[in-house]
């Protein structure tokens, strides 16, 4: 069952609530020079929407994946079990867990609290590249190494996360979503989400939260509000207060960017650039911006590797767009930033590859370290607890204006239709047992060169595939994907000294990161068998 559907209030104009609309579209101008991969973007003053915008094929019907702000939900949910009296912040975590003794026992667990989980200080740092879909997580988590003690120090772990719903499971007996419907959905009016879950179906708390730009926006407002919507409490407003606030003490935060060294609470960043503000915060730049002194929050969803870059975007257009409201200025028509793909000619080999099967190779390093080559992006899988992969038995048909894809990842059969005219096509595929939305098109570069995009609108990314038609009948598949490898391990480059402690893994990390993207994305080989 669904919450009952209710939208926001919207403005007239900007202006009517204090907003400059020219400053709104000067962000997407700016962002659009920039090529800067912005979803979308919602800006709410005085509780109502001011700037609303979309960048196609995304739109307002589009659950986009949320990663880390999926955090923040996460900690709404234990402020209510809190309020509820199911937990306290003082109670110890192998206390939930009498079935899972840790392999090996040591002082420090009598300090990893339902807090340090909270507010990131619990110590433990487990293996980033582990086949979440072959662990069982808590597991991994309590027999994970241990690198400092519990409350001294700040460590962002996500599975710190996934424990907290573990626990919620047990001292609820229902899983998360189903304990935040009539608490927090329905009072929102979102429609009851997707949330990945660990393979017990326990949701995983940090990150795997699929919801549309304006359900952010509602939870955005509830927060701003004091956990009020449209004058009813739905969050208590104590858990806002200390949700919300820094939570580290004297402890100091990695990293020089005044926005991740500003404080943090119980999954919201404390912001540095903008004083008394906050946000729920996202890999890949997805953002829920609250800023009390103006009574305003800026929703984004987008596809940024560099969310410093982004909020420093963000920063040059906001708060200075908040100005006295007058009601006076129309609003404009905001631009799209995506261009359409160009009408494509044919290719005379057609007739020879429609309908036949082409065998990929698998690449064995990639299979090695957990990422063989999906048609999901590499900023997708990563985060998926269960990845697919190893793309093969490949076919084409083609019509007038269509190419119909069709392939196979692991035992998953998916076919989707591109668009050769210009225009989009939309379909659905599944992939790592979670079904995606897609648009998608295809054109010939050459005589022998075919190129696909499909793009997960639900997902920060999109896959490009090169198709080159040798001779012999052998097939070249070069992928490549948004963001690029490289971007992506530009960014992992730059913050690994925040996440591993240890300088010598740390310096050896960063080393061998700057040589993989040529390795995450390597040429595939294949040959037609009929």
């Amino acid at each position: 069952m669904n919450a009952a559907k209710t939208d926001l209030p919207r403005a007239a104009t900007p202006e009517e609530v204090g907003v400059n609309g020219d400053v709104a579209e000067q962000f997407v101008d700016y962002i659009q020079r920039e090529q800067l991969e912005f979803h979308s973007l919602m800006v709410l003053r005085h509780g109502k929407v001011a700037v609303e915008w979309y960048n196609d094929p995304y739109d307002a019907h589009t659950k986009h994946t949320m990663y880390s702000v999926s955090k923040s939900f996460t900690s709404t949910a234990v402020g209510f079990a809190v309020h509820e009296g199911l937990l306290k912040l003082s109670d110890k975590v192998l206390d939930f867990f009498p079935d899972y003794p840790p392999a090996k026992p040591h002082p420090y667990f009598d300090k990893l609290t339902v807090r340090t989980l909270l507010n990131m200080t619990a110590g433990k740092q487990t293996d980033m590249l582990a086949d979440k879909g072959k662990i069982d997580w808590v597991e991994d988590f309590l027999n994970s190494t241990w690198v400092f003690e519990p409350g001294t120090d700040f460590l962002y772990v996500s599975e710190n996360t996934y424990m907290l719903c573990a626990i919620l499971c047990r001292v609820t007996g229902m899983g998360v979503i189903e304990y935040l419907t009539p608490r927090l959905f329905e009072p929102l009016g979102i429609d009851i989400p997707f949330w990945e879950t660990d393979p017990n179906g326990v949701e995983a708390g940090g990150w795997g939260l699929y919801i549309t730009t304006e359900d952010l926006a509602k939870f955005a407002d509830c927060y701003l509000h004091g956990g009020k919507y449209r004058g009813r409490q739905v969050i208590p407003a104590e858990w806002v207060e200390e949700a919300t606030k820094n939570q580290l003490g004297d402890i100091r935060q990695p990293g020089d960017d005044p926005d991740s060294n500003a404080g943090y609470g119980y999954y919201f960043w404390r912001n540095g650039e903008v004083k008394n503000s906050y946000r729920a915060d996202g890999m890949f730049s997805q953002f829920a911006i609250n800023l009390p002194d103006y009574d305003a929050s800026i929703i984004t969803t987008a596809a940024i590797p560099s969310e410093p870059q982004a909020r420093a975007t963000i920063w040059k257009f906001f708060p200075a767009a908040f100005i006295d409201e007058n009601g006076e200025k129309p609003a404009k028509p905001e631009p799209s930033l995506f261009a359409r793909p160009a009408v494509s000619a044919h290719s005379p080999l057609e007739p020879k590859i429609e309908g036949r099967t082409i065998k990929m190779r698998r690449k064995l390093l990639l299979n090695l370290i957990g990422f063989p080559m999906s048609v999901l992006p590499l900023a997708v899988t990563f985060m998926m607890a269960d990845r697919a992969g190893n793309i093969d038995h490949v076919s084409f048909r083609f019509k007038e204006h269509e190419c119909s894809f069709t392939w196979d990842e692991k035992d998953e059969h998916n076919t989707v239709v591109c668009g050769m005219d210009g225009h989009y096509r939309y379909g659905t595929m599944t992939l790592g047992r979670v079904a995606f939305k897609v648009c998608a098109n295809a054109e010939w570069l050459d005589d022998f060169n075919l190129k696909l995009s499909i793009r997960p609108i639900e997902t920060i990314g999109k896959r490009d595939l090169n198709f080159l038609f040798r001779r012999r009948d052998r097939v070249t598949m070069t992928p490549s994907s948004t963001p690029s490898v490289y971007k992506i391990c530009d960014t992992l480059v730059v913050n690994l000294g925040d996440v591993v402690k240890n300088p010598i893994l740390s310096k050896a990390a960063q080393f061998l990161i700057r040589f993989a993207p040529p390795l995450a994305e390597p040429k595939h080989y294949g040959k037609f068998i009929d």
